[in-house]
């Protein structure tokens, strides 16, 4: 059956930052972050149960139910269970709630997952369900074992979901290529809307485009992008995808900087461009937890970038010459 969802934006608000990602969000800066994202336009909301332990949903579900359900798109994951049982945090989200996350991919986990998604958020539904992280950057050479148990399971239990009209859309959300890749050419699965964080960015695109991207552009649903900043590495952040940046990657990102001085471009504006110019992408979803964000991101959408910026990032080989470039 064909997802019955349409994104009428191209920019979302992505939520891993209010579950406390790297640090402690205060609780009024994040209220005051979703406020902003809705005053600002923004109507396309994505989180998960991995976000600081349901922090992430818990906070949309305070601010997003005085509005209109049928006015916004909210899409949230499956894949982890969030336990009552608590334990010391380290890593991503070492700063949200201390509770145990437990990893299942079975029917009766993705069920439970989405069950307890919907009380977080206070709704009576989700538009769009994304298998989260399995991937082999979380589950190493388990990712395997684990595709498989989703494929006779979640994967299953959301086509039915979309089958029956009560999910509009499901896919993958990961940080690599090749689950996307391996899901959409399954034959008893039939995902259609997938989230690929990191790997369709400025920053970094060639393994997308060999296949993943071609693939995504032949379904009727397309692909999401999230992180389009590479976890802020491309505007001089500390994390490139989710770890400490790298002096490669850093030595790469000056290179970025350099060309984009010349023509007097932020690349802000150019990574937010590029990762929605493809034809397979639906939309961008970008993470923040500074109010004034949301719309420096939207405005980066609509600067004027002049074709020679593109043209010395692909002569210098910066950006693939198989790239879809953002037209002016």
């Amino acid at each position: 059956m064909k997802n019955d969802v349409t994104i009428k934006h191209k920019l979302g608000l992505g939520t891993a930052p209010l579950g406390n990602m790297f640090r402690d969000v205060p609780e009024d800066e994040a209220m005051a972050t979703i406020e902003s994202a809705w005053n600002e336009g923004i109507r396309y909301f994505d989180t998960a149960p991995f976000y600081g332990a349901g922090l992430a949903e818990l906070r949309l579900g305070e601010i997003l139910p005085s509005y209109n359900r049928d006015e916004y798109l909210l899409s949230s994951k499956v894949g982890r269970i969030v336990l009552d049982e608590e334990e010391e945090k380290e890593g991503l989200f070492e700063f949200g709630r201390k509770n145990k996350i437990q990893t299942d991919y079975t029917e009766s986990g993705t069920l439970r997952s989405i069950e307890d998604s919907l009380k977080r958020l206070k709704t009576d539904r989700l538009d769009m369900v994304y298998v989260h992280d399995i991937s082999p950057d979380f589950l190493g050479d388990e990712w395997v074992t684990k595709f498989d148990e989703a494929r006779t399971g979640a994967f299953k239990v959301l086509d039915r979901l979309r089958d029956e009209g009560i999910i509009k859309a499901w896919g993958l959300g990961v940080n690599t290529t090749t689950p996307i890749e391996v899901a959409l050419e399954l034959e008893e699965a039939h995902p259609d809307l997938s989230l690929s964080a990191t790997q369709y960015t400025l920053l970094q695109h060639e393994r997308a485009l060999e296949r993943m991207m071609p693939l995504a552009e032949k379904t009727e649903g397309g692909l999401v992008i999230g992180s389009a900043f590479n976890s802020g590495a491309l505007l001089g952040g500390d994390h490139f995808d989710y770890a400490e940046i790298t002096p490669e990657i850093k030595q790469r990102v000056a290179r970025f900087n350099e060309v984009a001085q010349n023509h007097g471009v932020h690349l802000k504006d150019a990574a937010l461009q590029f990762s929605t110019a493809h034809p397979a992408v639906k939309a961008v979803v970008t993470g923040s937890t500074r109010p004034d964000r949301i719309k420096e991101d939207l405005a980066a959408l609509k600067a004027d970038i002049p074709s020679a910026f593109w043209d010395e990032l692909v002569d210098k080989g910066l950006v693939s010459p198989k790239a879809v470039l953002p037209k002016k």
